[in-house]
């Protein structure tokens, strides 16, 4: 708890039974009230694991969605637990746990609504052993990404991500893709109802037993990226319409 916000973390697991214990053990319970691990129909023995650890909400998937999939769970859940800040942290240990009181102090100050931990602020990414060409692409969509919706953005495909209550509440993300590009679609929609998004620098690690998706996937989300950015800007010139950017609740001014 945080300025009376209840905090929660949630973990949108898919095989994840290498890393999460090393993940989860550095939460910070001190702050932290709730962990909610969704399970994509993993192959392995993430469920188990994430029971011996005592985690409360478990939910596993009978078929696998897609990680855009995965996320709806988290949030729609981590929503009917009543939490006002929620921080997804992937449980495969890229990303440390030990930035969560700095991202979530954020929220619970009302400086930002949302924050992101970006790999490419500093040299964090490239230290921590990403792909030179997933560094080119990312930085290459990014330039892009910020030409279209008039950002400044360090990193887009982050997926070290905090956000109020207000937000997720208010943007209809279950509109969204099942898919990775599920994670650049929220962004816009955010973006697209005047929302400022903070970023603070993320150290990151590639590892064997990490997450990452093939050249096929990455091509495939590269793609639907430049297809969200023309659509965004598209939208806010008035030349086309998107459900996806119409509010779920009215009468709430972005920051």
């Amino acid at each position: 708890m945080i300025n009376n916000k209840k905090l929660v973390i949630v973990l949108p697991a898919y095989n994840a039974a290498l890393t999460l214990k090393k993940t989860y053990q550095e939460i910070p319970f001190d702050i932290v009230d709730e962990v909610i691990l969704v399970d994509d129909n993993s192959s392995d023995k993430t469920v188990e694991i994430a029971k011996e650890l005592g985690i409360s909400h478990i939910i596993k998937h009978d078929k696998n969605r897609g990680y855009g999939g995965n996320q709806k769970s988290c949030y729609n859940k981590a929503l009917e637990i009543g939490g006002d800040i929620v921080i997804m942290l992937h449980p495969d240990y890229q990303y440390t746990p030990k930035l969560i009181p700095s991202m979530a102090y954020l929220i619970a100050n009302n400086v930002y609504q949302v924050v992101l931990g970006s790999r490419t602020l500093g040299k964090g990414a490239l230290h921590g052993g990403m792909p030179l060409y997933k560094y080119i692409s990312n930085r290459a969509l990014t330039f892009f990404e910020n030409v279209m919706l008039r950002q400044k953005l360090a990193e887009y495909h982050t997926g070290y991500r905090a956000f109020s209550r207000e937000i997720l509440e208010r943007i209809n993300y279950e509109i969204n893709s099942e898919d990775f590009v599920f994670d650049n679609q929220m962004l816009s929609q955010i973006i697209y109802l005047g929302y400022e998004i903070a970023e603070i620098t993320c150290p990151t690690k590639y590892f064997e037993e990490a997450s990452s998706i093939n050249l096929q996937r990455s091509i495939t989300y590269g793609l639907g990226v430049l297809k969200v950015s023309v659509v965004h800007r598209l939208c806010k010139w008035g030349v086309m319409k998107r459900k996806m950017y119409e509010p779920v609740r009215t009468g709430i001014l972005g920051h």
